[in-house]
């Protein structure tokens, strides 16, 4: 199946050759996690090769010095292939995302990446009549992301933020049924003793529970063993 690379050999191995074409892939996981760099790589690995890439940044997180870091040569002209839409409210975000059928038919770009899908998201929820029509347009732009990702078969790369479940304690991700039902495949990030992992939540195809360690280096992402569990007596 066409993939496009991540822009990070580690998940590219990970996800048998990169993120797939004609599907939403969603990143979840903790701040610090490594969601906006991985979303930075993929968007840099498209505008390497001279293609558009539509990048919907809710949270301010695409810095140019971060590129420029990743990119040292030649990072102006991969600058003006990236399509950046940055909202500041929930509002905004449902406009942006009513022009992107319009973006795609005039910049035809090879992948959109929304960073986070879900932080406006979270600002927006207030009353029960709120919540209900905050999740149906979560759910609209969720289908013109899948409808954009068929049709133009082109990969999308959305990432999300984590919340801690009350009564359980378990780290969930936000929204979660509506990502659970729209998104193929899901790769939940983590922190463990200073090592980040990557691991496959939902796909298709590959086991769940399939995994890699990764940590943050000036050019991009570097596969690192896995953490030795540590042994106490107490």
């Amino acid at each position: 199946m066409d993939k496009i690379s991540s822009g990070a050999k580690v998940l590219d191995v990970l996800l048998d050759g990169g993120l797939e074409r004609g599907i939403i892939t969603t990143l979840f996981g903790p701040a610090g996690s490594g969601k906006s760099n991985i979303a930075m790589l993929a968007a840099l690995s498209v505008a390497d090769r001279g293609k558009k890439v539509v990048f919907i940044d809710t949270e301010n997180s695409l810095s140019a010095e971060r590129i420029k870091q990743l990119r040292p040569q030649g990072y102006k002209s991969i600058i003006k292939d990236m399509i950046v839409l940055e909202p500041t409210n929930f509002e905004e975000q449902k406009e942006f995302f009513g022009q992107l059928r319009q973006i795609m038919a005039v910049e035809k770009p090879e992948m959109i990446i929304v960073d986070s899908i879900a932080m406006l998201y979270r600002l927006q929820l207030g009353s029960e009549a709120e919540i209900h029509t905050t999740n149906q347009e979560m759910a609209h732009q969720l289908a013109i992301l899948s409808e954009l990702a068929r049709k133009r078969n082109i990969p999308i790369l959305v990432t999300n933020q984590v919340y801690s479940d009350f009564d359980t304690k378990d780290v969930k991700m936000v929204g979660g049924d509506l990502l659970k039902y729209w998104s193929k495949c899901i790769i939940r990030l983590d922190i463990l003793d200073g090592v980040r992992k990557a691991s496959i939540w939902k796909h298709r195809s590959m086991p769940t529970g399939k995994e890699t360690y990764f940590d943050i280096h000036d050019s991009g992402l570097n596969e690192v063993p896995k953490p030795k569990k540590k042994f106490s007596l107490f």
